[in-house]
């Protein structure tokens, strides 16, 4: 192997360890803490007691409709509804947020500019501004016909091509390869003087499903493709993975979940013999270096709030940031224009286009976005549906309720009971579902449970109902339809229901 081919193979893997995560491809979860250390036995008693599974569906749970605890918003239901701050923010906490709040907006130039303290942009990327991709701290979708698609991309990744491949894949604890030219996502937009790398092409053909009522669903089929390619055609085994950008709520309770809770879900051998497996996704924490519990993105490819910060700062800004030190984004080394190009790194501002102050308070936002309050917990209707929830084995993946770390990083996140119906677990979700990429132990069949809390609240603040990771559910009856794999079972519960029973279930999905 000569030096230019291993510098290329070498900056390929340091792209996807840096845009993506390393992770560990194993379920052994011996690193990880399978028993909470951070309660007394009292209070192991008392979260024991209050997060087993209900089993009386009459009326509301003690505290349900507060989603998040004493951190749960009670602002009115409009588009506003997720851009909240924590209910139970210290005062001298709103400074912070509020100017997070200015850099998550903060549209970004490119290099060089008058404004240097906002340049560095791309030279390629998606988006300008992380609201770009998260509008109004929602969720994206597809474009629909539309020239902006920056509220989803395609995430680019090959398999390893050979024993040399596969022993650099173990020796640099990495997953996949991106593609050699185009790295590890598409980016459709660009600096002026450089062209964009492609531009998405999606298609659509209807399958039709018919419910046990005799109502008729049809169920929208994506076929994905890219167009426009600026520099030759995408490796021949490198695979497009559309993503969604997920809402932004509740990020910091995530992460404040003791890992032990989330791991004794886990049944990678199916030991119960219920059908459904989940597996814990291993992942590298670029801040420690050591295994953890991956949390955040459809792969549950990420540890933490700030490692998913400054990931999407360099895939899809073009930002480098103390953390993640690449001001030319995912540029490799094959497009030299891009290469060529200047950028937003200035000796004043420090030695990186976002420095620390920008990725901390960016980073502190988003873990701080509170939840919305449930809408009509207690209505008849709406229990029904709770029930009939349990009973299809929805419950199964999507786990209702947890409570936090009392020793949490932050105290607004300590010790809440919070409802955010996910067990943050990879499942196999069947063939329809499956986009063929491998991320961490995650295989091409294997997607996190996403959680549900604020999903009655998408049309409100997204302007539109598309769901699951690439937007082509149009609602709630189609994303349930689509499930296979661990999901079967779930999903012909849902579509052997009588109509009242189904629009009782929906009901209850639209209070959350």
């Amino acid at each position: 192997m000569n030096a230019c081919i291993a510098r290329s193979l070498l900056q390929s893997l340091l792209a996807l360890f840096l845009v993506a995560a390393a992770v560990q491809a194993s379920d052994d979860t011996s690193a990880l803490k399978h028993k909470r250390d951070d309660l007394s036995e009292a209070d192991l008693r008392r979260v024991e007691a209050i997060t087993v599974p209900v089993t009386d569906f009459s009326k509301a749970e003690r505290y349900e409709a507060m989603s998040a605890g004493a951190g749960t918003s009670i602002a009115p239901n409009d588009q506003d509804s997720f851009t909240q701050f924590s209910a139970n923010l210290a005062f001298e906490d709103e400074e912070g947020f509020k100017l997070g709040d200015a850099l998550f907006e903060k549209l970004w130039v490119s290099s060089p500019s008058s404004t240097q303290a906002s340049d560095g942009l791309g030279p390629l990327y998606n988006a300008r501004s992380c609201l770009s991709c998260h509008p109004r701290d929602g969720r994206g979708g597809p474009p629909e016909g539309a020239s902006d698609g920056t509220s989803m991309l395609y995430r680019l990744a090959r398999a390893p091509r050979n024993d040399g491949e596969r022993q650099m894949l173990a020796t640099y604890d990495m997953a996949n390869f991106p593609d050699p030219i185009y790295g590890a996502q598409l980016q459709d937009r660009a600096v002026p003087g450089l062209a964009a790398e492609g531009q998405m092409k999606m298609t659509y053909s209807e399958l039709p499903v018919t419910l046990a009522d005799g109502e008729l669903v049809f169920l929208r089929k994506p076929t994905y493709a890219v167009r426009d390619l600026a520099y030759g055609a995408l490796d021949p085994t490198t695979t497009l993975s559309p993503r969604v950008a997920p809402q932004m709520i509740g990020l910091g309770l995530i992460e404040a979940i003791h890992e032990a809770d989330i791991l004794s879900r886990a049944d990678p051998d199916d030991a119960d013999g219920d059908g459904i497996s989940g597996r814990a996704s291993l992942v590298r924490d670029r801040a420690t270096g050591e295994i953890a519990l991956g949390r955040f993105g459809w792969k549950a490819q990420t540890p933490t709030v700030r490692q998913q910060t400054a990931d999407a700062f360099a895939a899809d800004i073009g930002l480098s940031t103390p953390d993640l030190d690449r001001s030319f984004g995912d540029c490799t080394e094959g497009q030299t224009a891009c290469l060529g190009l200047p950028t937003g790194v200035q000796a004043r501002l420090g030695a990186v286009e976002a420095p620390d102050p920008v990725l901390g308070l960016v980073t502190f936002y988003s873990a701080n976005l509170a939840v919305p309050a449930r809408r009509k917990a207690s209505f008849p209707k709406t229990l029904r549906g709770k029930e009939i929830f349990y009973q299809s084995g929805c419950a199964s993946c999507h786990t209702p309720k947890y409570v936090t770390r009392r020793d949490a990083a932050h105290k607004a996140q300590a010790f809440q009971l919070i409802w955010p119906y996910s067990d943050f677990l990879l499942h196999d979700m069947g063939d329809g579902l499956a986009d063929g990429q491998t991320v961490g132990i995650a295989n091409g069949r294997e997607w996190r449970t996403p959680p549900l809390w604020g999903i009655g609240l998408t049309k409100a603040v997204s302007g539109h109902t598309f769901l699951l990771h690439d937007g082509r559910a149009r609602n709630f009856t189609e994303a349930i339809l689509w499930h296979g794999g661990e999901g079967e079972k779930a999903r012909d519960a849902f579509a052997a229901l009588s109509t009242r029973d189904r629009r009782d279930l929906l009901a209850f999905l639209e209070s959350l």
